[in-house]
């Protein structure tokens, strides 16, 4: 173990420690201790696991502090792993002197307005344990290719641009666990220009990240932003489960936003949005050329628009969801623009709160659609229409409940058709 005080370090937040830790990195026995105190460094600190062999980083369960008062990352994890998650894949070095690289037990914070929390290329294993990475600008920032990630126990806590970023980056298998990614200016977890599978978002509490805690200007964001519409880029297998995802409302802002690219040679989807609790932006879900979604199980509340919107997608399943209004200043619903080949199934769908919302928006509107099922639903409360039909076909409604219990009785029919409807199929409904 190589204490960074046997190498220089002082460790009282004034001191350029720089140095004394890259010493320590350099001519260490690879396991870095920073113990208890505020250390400074002033430029990036890299860690080339080619150069430094098996390598871990551990503060003092927490009394650890860095602050980065430069420009960039305050530590920069570098490999060489060119390869796949498959064991074949890996070289030599990588399978005995690159694995497993730990960062834990410390925070990370930035003095310099360009300051970053940590940066990986091409590293194999990476592991980010019990760190709070706050005031820098992205948190944990993931680049060019990197395989098996794990990121757990971590607090990644109002910083300026995003709290996990996968960016530009070739990247299979990741958990991202147990942690509490909140405040972020851009976005808590975000996933731009990048080839990604087995991506595991578990168990974490994602919210508020948007600009009304930094008093900045109002710029469009997500909880959960992914975007695949630059050339090459895709995201497959991916699990969003048992989180809670909440935010305050900002124009154009939503909690899960997806946004795909169609590729028939290798279509997108496999994803699972399962067992979340999610409320409180314009869009609450909002889903754009997706296909082979399922959705389910999810307590989705509280949208200045609509809980769920799916626009030109396919494939998807929409099943046992709470889509509520649990507050008179909100709304709630769900709509389907452009989409076909959709199922929706035992969810319920109430506007709890009195006088009805104020969108006007019907519970659920479906337009220029094709292809849907909506079936075994609770529609209650709804404004004029329980169901909006407006040019659609092929939509077959079966063993729905679409009732207004509100003495002022704002729900006028249960299903209203506009435009050229065709194939409109009701049976077994129970109305008003």
């Amino acid at each position: 173990m190589s204490n960074i005080q046997y190498f220089g370090a002082v460790g009282d937040g004034k001191t350029d420690d720089t140095e004394a830790l890259i010493h320590a990195i350099e001519q260490g026995d690879g396991h870095v201790r920073i113990p208890p105190g505020t250390y400074r460094i002033t430029k990036t600190i890299e860690i080339d696991l080619t150069a430094t062999g098996p390598f871990g980083m551990t503060g003092a369960a927490g009394a650890t502090t860095i602050v980065m008062d430069g420009e960039g990352p305050a530590f920069r994890f570098i490999g060489t792993h060119g390869g796949t998650g498959d064991p074949g894949s890996r070289s030599e070095e990588v399978i005995h002197t690159e694995r497993m690289p730990v960062l834990a037990d410390m925070k990370i914070t930035g003095s310099h307005e360009a300051a970053d929390g940590v940066e990986c290329i091409k590293t194999m294993q990476m592991v980010f344990r019990n760190l709070l990475i706050t005031e820098v600008r992205h948190g944990i920032h993931l680049r060019e290719r990197n395989r098996n990630v794990i990121i757990t126990h971590c607090h990644i806590y109002f910083n300026t641009g995003v709290g996990v970023f996968l960016d530009g980056l070739n990247l299979h298998q990741i958990n991202i666990s147990d942690n509490h990614i909140s405040y972020n200016r851009q976005g808590g977890i975000r996933v731009e220009r990048s080839e990604i599978r087995n991506l595991q978002v578990t168990g974490n509490d994602i919210e508020y990240n948007n600009f009304r805690a930094h008093k900045a200007e109002e710029e469009p964001t997500a909880e959960i932003y992914i975007d695949t519409t630059a050339e090459g880029a895709s995201v497959n297998e991916v699990t969003v489960a048992s989180n809670t995802i909440q935010a305050t409302n900002s124009a154009a802002g939503c909690n899960i936003r997806i946004i795909e690219a169609r590729d028939e040679s290798r279509p997108p989807g496999l994803w699972s949005i399962t067992g979340n609790v999610i409320g409180s932006q314009e869009h609450n879900v909002h889903l754009t050329g997706c296909y082979g979604v399922v959705l389910s199980g999810n307590t989705i509340y509280s949208c200045t628009e609509r809980n769920l919107w799916l626009e030109e997608c396919s494939q998807i399943t929409v099943g046992s969801n709470l889509f509520r209004r649990h507050t008179p200043s909100y709304g709630c619903g769900v709509l389907l623009t452009g989409s076909e080949n959709v199922v929706i199934n035992g969810c319920t769908f109430e506007d709890e709160a009195e006088g009805g919302q104020k969108s006007g928006y019907p519970l659920l509107e479906i337009t220029k659609s094709q292809r849907i099922t909506i079936s075994g639903n609770q529609i209650i409360n709804s404004i004029k229409d329980g169901v909006k039909l407006t040019d659609a076909s092929q939509i077959n409604l079966t063993g729905n409940t679409i009732v207004d219990t509100r003495p002022e009785r704002l729900m006028t029919q249960p299903v209203g058709k506009y435009g050229n409807c065709e194939k409109i199929v009701e049976t077994g409904q129970l109305d008003s």
